[in-house]
């Protein structure tokens, strides 16, 4: 679930709150928000657990990419002591079960070797030929 903390130029919708996402157990994607890490940590706590994984994840995809690794009751510190200089707004903060997760396959949707409805892999496929 893609989120973010009411902020000085907008707020949120009241059923929006990240109270109200944390006790349908989602992983949160909360954008714009880690300077008010400590509220998103107070707000979660109570649904997702203290020892509820969190990455804290500056320039996403970018060459200098940064990720903090912790749990809702460690989060604080670990970014506090970081090695990490200027990381601001632009931070993504993931919190949610399976980012603890190990042992599950990833998706086969985009594997090369998926045969797939619109794509089909080759002549001899089930859906070589299908119009929808």
């Amino acid at each position: 679930m893609l989120t973010r903390t009411p902020g000085r130029a907008s707020t949120m919708p009241p059923a929006e709150s990240l109270t109200n996402f944390a006790v349908t157990g989602a992983t949160l994607a909360i954008h714009l928000s880690v300077h008010n890490l400590a509220q998103v940590v107070a707000d979660l706590t109570p649904a997702y657990g203290a020892d509820c994984p969190v990455a804290v994840v500056w320039r996403a995809s970018w060459p200098d990419q940064q990720i903090v690794r912790a749990t809702l009751d460690t989060i604080e510190q670990a970014v506090a002591g970081s090695t990490a200089k200027n990381l601001q707004r632009t931070a993504l903060i993931l919190v949610g079960r399976v980012l603890a997760a190990q042992d599950f396959a990833e998706s086969s949707l985009y594997a090369p070797g998926y045969d797939r409805r619109f794509r089909p892999q080759d002549a001899g496929s089930r859906f070589a030929g299908a119009s929808e």
